[in-house]
């Protein structure tokens, strides 16, 4: 059995190595020594930040309030001096190490931890809801603190919040697994593209090594991450780079997969999150209208007197969790697929121009289900219009993608190209605000934003504070309150959890911010809570829109 205190060594380990390779090196080591398949599942998951895959409908719902209240009655230590050192540290993680080695009891009857009894506990908390279900997260998380030493509460802080700090991405994981089993890196990353959990692909290769991997195919009802795309320098450059072009409109909405199959519909978001339940029509279209078993992929509008509305009313559906009835009447959707990963069988290696024919087969169009018209030319001409028609009736601009190409999960590339009428914006990580003034006292008013480096580090590139309408601060206010780690008169440090796409007017370089850049003039364009803070903008892509400015690109 895997005690707690041997995977936080571990993880105080990795913090310590700046070396990629050190690092896959440190993690196939130890998880290579892993006897029993629970704690090896448990293991990558825990070390990418995560106590479920990010597609389960399971969660915590552990804020930082209920940490500072299980840390208090774990070590008698008061709030004040909990929020002081905080204050201090700058890193809840660090802090709880601190205030866990001052605790002013012991208890006698102190058990060792391990990776199971953690699994079990997480499972408790994440079952309980209703009357009464803080009250007792709160007592089962204050346990936990009182049987951990000072570095396991640093790793359970961490963890409860989903911020690891150790620099482990996917490729770290997925290069560990391949070097633990002895698997080539492609077959593990081919394995999680269609399963979508890391710790079923550990404990899969070694039990049954490459063949096991190889025999995993996607399932419906478990979602596979998205193919993405990257942006089009120029029509000239795409028409060039593919020889079977399609073009589609690029749609002011945001994304979902479908699946339909057994007689159960689920949708998932762009962050691979369960939405179902906010979308009843659309359900109830799907069933209707579309054959099953299948899984398509998409992109959902709000629409109103046949215009797109904000994209932002879309995310707003999504967020619905009372009241859903209501919404549909006064936030109306549609959906556009256009592209299919599962026919009863998976048929991501099938070219995008057969898998759109399985498409247009399997869906009855309605007003409310649309498949995604295409254009089949390379005349920038006619591209051109194309695109001048998707702006002018309200969406973006293009997409521009390889008729011959297979649809790979996750990754961004050159099969998939998108050309927006606007500049370039960028998605970045709110760290920090402050509150307003006078009329405003009771909303936040600006935020801070960083972008990440390569070890998923954030580094603040300035603040935002125009752009907001009243009712967008007065729901940004509400989002972020529960992320509030501490304050220190009108500032607020948040505990990073949501992204903003924003423009500017351009990008300088500074001293001020420890990214060495600020924008100029930004301005806050949406709530991108349909991606998750991994997924924001890296400083590499900072600097290389900093240069572009010069090149007269940007």
């Amino acid at each position: 059995m895997l005690a707690f205190a041997e995977f936080a060594d571990l993880c105080e380990s990795l913090e310590q190595i700046s070396s990629t390779l050190e690092k896959t090196a440190r993690i196939a080591a130890f998880i290579g020594e892993i006897e029993d398949d629970d704690d090896l599942y448990n293991t990558i998951l825990f070390l990418s930040g995560r106590v479920y895959p990010e597609w389960s409908e399971r969660d915590l719902g552990i804020g930082i309030g209920i940490v500072y209240e299980a840390l208090r009655i774990s070590t008698g230590i008061d709030r004040r001096e909990i929020e002081n050192l905080i204050r201090e540290k700058g890193d809840l993680g660090l802090s709880a190490e601190e205030i866990v080695g001052k605790k002013k009891q012991t208890s006698l009857f102190q058990e060792e931890l391990t990776v199971k009894k953690l699994r079990e506990v997480f499972d408790e908390i994440s079952n309980l809801s209703g009357e009464g279900s803080q009250k007792r997260k709160t007592i089962l998380l204050s346990e936990l603190y009182i049987s951990c030493t000072p570095i396991e509460a640093r790793y359970l802080t961490r963890l409860i919040l989903k911020e690891m700090r150790l620099g482990v991405g996917e490729g770290i994981v997925r290069d560990a697994i391949a070097r633990a089993f002895g698997i080539e890196s492609e077959v593990v990353e081919r394995a999680y593209m269609v399963t979508n959990d890391y710790g079923k692909v550990a404990v899969s290769a070694k039990n049954g090594g490459r063949d096991a991997l190889l025999n995993m195919k996607i399932t419906p009802h478990i979602p596979v991450k998205m193919m993405l795309a990257q942006v089009a320098e120029s029509i000239e450059e795409a028409v060039e780079d593919i020889d079977n072009l399609g073009v589609e409109w690029k749609f002011d909405g945001t994304r979902v997969q479908v699946h339909y199959a057994n007689g159960k519909v689920s949708i998932f978001s762009r962050r691979l999150e369960n939405v179902t339940n906010a979308l009843p029509e659309i359900v109830s279209e799907i069933k209707s209208r579309v054959k099953e078993g299948v899984i398509l992929d998409g992109e959902v509008i709000a629409v109103r007197d046949g215009k797109p509305m904000p994209f932002q009313h879309v995310l707003r559906r999504f967020r619905r969790k009372h009241g859903i009835s209501a919404m549909v009447e006064k936030i109306p959707l549609m959906v556009y697929f256009y592209d299919m990963i599962y026919d009863g069988e998976e048929i991501i290696d099938l070219p995008l121009e057969k898998r759109r024919e399985r498409l247009i087969n399997s869906v009855g169009e309605t007003e409310m289900l649309r498949i995604a018209k295409q254009y089949v030319t390379r005349d920038p001409d006619e591209i051109r219009k194309i695109f001048d028609e998707a702006v002018n009736a309200g969406h973006e601009g293009v997409m521009l993608k390889n008729l011959d190409s297979k649809y790979i999960p996750g990754k961004r590339g050159k099969n998939w190209l998108k050309l927006k009428a606007t500049m370039e914006t960028l998605d970045l990580v709110v760290v920090g605000g402050e509150w307003g003034e006078g009329k405003r006292s009771n909303l936040m008013s600006s935020f801070e934003l960083a972008c990440l480096d390569e070890y998923g580090n954030m580094l603040k590139v300035g603040k935002v504070a125009t752009g907001f309408t009243d009712e967008d601060l007065e729901e940004l206010t509400e989002l972020f309150r529960p992320e509030i780690e501490l304050q220190e008169g009108k500032r607020i440090v948040f505990h990073p959890r949501y992204v903003f796409e924003v423009a500017y007017q351009e990008i300088q370089k500074s001293p001020k911010y420890e990214s060495g850049y600020a924008l100029r003039f930004p301005r806050f364009i949406r709530l991108r809570d349909d991606k998750s803070v991994e997924e924001a903008d890296t400083i590499e892509r900072v600097a290389r829109l900093y240069e572009m400015q010069f090149k007269g690109k940007v």
